[in-house]
């Protein structure tokens, strides 16, 4: 009776992991400096606050600018993962408004090192973990490395960080096509940030999307435009995330537009369970790209 019982709660578990529909973004920016991790931690606490769960994942490894934006630190981080066999879930740090985040440390450059049993011990702790999240974040760190580009590649959709600079936008559009042609199907979403208005904002995503169509055929929705707020550089020098320290700002108003629009339409590729397919694809580029 007790294994029939047993077999039921697996059976159940099993159905609603299928059922579960977790949604993976990597954050990504051409250059450094263009609010790539500010984006990541406010974006991801105003998911928070419309009730979801979120997992931010510190892929900008050594940096530690999450917890600085934060002023927090966290306990552990990927390194302690992997070089003290801690466990996963042991490594997550709590954020504002219950906000799950995984600390980037030091050390991510072991992952082009490791042997088949750490390949699947991350991989099978990170699918048991992705269950408890709606969204899994991951704040990559500026351009692409060989390293970085195995999780790119895995996740469902792709925010691209820039400023309305023409070093910016020459950056934004290398690191684009450096995705495409590694995988032209992982759909791109611009975030047009420190614009000094929604015209030019609106006119930098054109340029970008006129030379995205010339000479990749691609298109690149418009996530947003972030405006050259103050506030947000009083909250950087207070380690406060901004849409926190002023709510009613113009770059919080733009940061809760941009998680209604997201939060409000289905997101990545149907039709496949998107945690299963996260995994695998993971597993496979960690595997055989490394």
């Amino acid at each position: 009776m007790n294994d029939q019982a047993e077999r039921l709660r697996t059976r159940l578990k099993e159905e609603d992991s299928r059922n579960h529909q977790v949604k993976t973004i990597a954050v990504v920016s051409g250059k450094g400096g263009v609010g790539k991790s500010n984006f990541s931690l406010n974006f991801s606490i105003s998911l928070c606050r419309t009730g979801h769960r979120v997992l931010l994942f510190d892929l900008d490894i050594g940096m530690g600018n999450l917890e600085i934006l934060m002023g927090r630190s966290a306990k552990y981080s990927i390194a302690d993962f992997l070089e003290k066999n801690i466990p996963l879930k042991n490594i997550i740090s709590e954020g504002p408004f219950g906000l799950d985040y995984i600390g980037g440390g030091t050390g991510l450059s072991h992952f082009v090192k490791l042997d088949a049993g750490q390949i699947s011990r991350f991989t099978d702790e990170l699918a048991d973990l992705i269950q408890n999240y709606d969204y899994i974040i991951f704040d990559m760190g500026a351009g692409i490395t060989e390293e970085s580009a195995k999780f790119i590649l895995s996740v469902q959709e792709i925010a691209v960080i820039t400023t309305p600079e023409p070093t910016s936008i020459t950056d934004a559009y290398s690191v684009m096509k450096h995705i495409h042609l590694l995988d032209g199907t992982i759909p791109f979403h611009l975030v047009i940030n420190r614009s000094e208005g929604e015209r030019e904002g609106k006119e930098t995503y054109k340029r970008i999307s006129a030379v995205l169509s010339r000479f990749l055929g691609r298109k690149a929705d418009l996530l947003g435009i972030i405006p050259d707020d103050r506030s947000v550089q009083q909250a950087v020098k207070r380690q406060i995330p901004f849409i926190l320290h002023q709510g009613n700002s113009a770059a919080s108003k733009a940061i809760r537009n941009m998680t209604e629009k997201v939060g409000g339409r289905p997101i990545g590729h149907t039709g496949e369970h998107h945690s299963v397919q996260f995994i695998s694809k993971l597993k496979e580029f960690l595997f055989n790209r490394g």
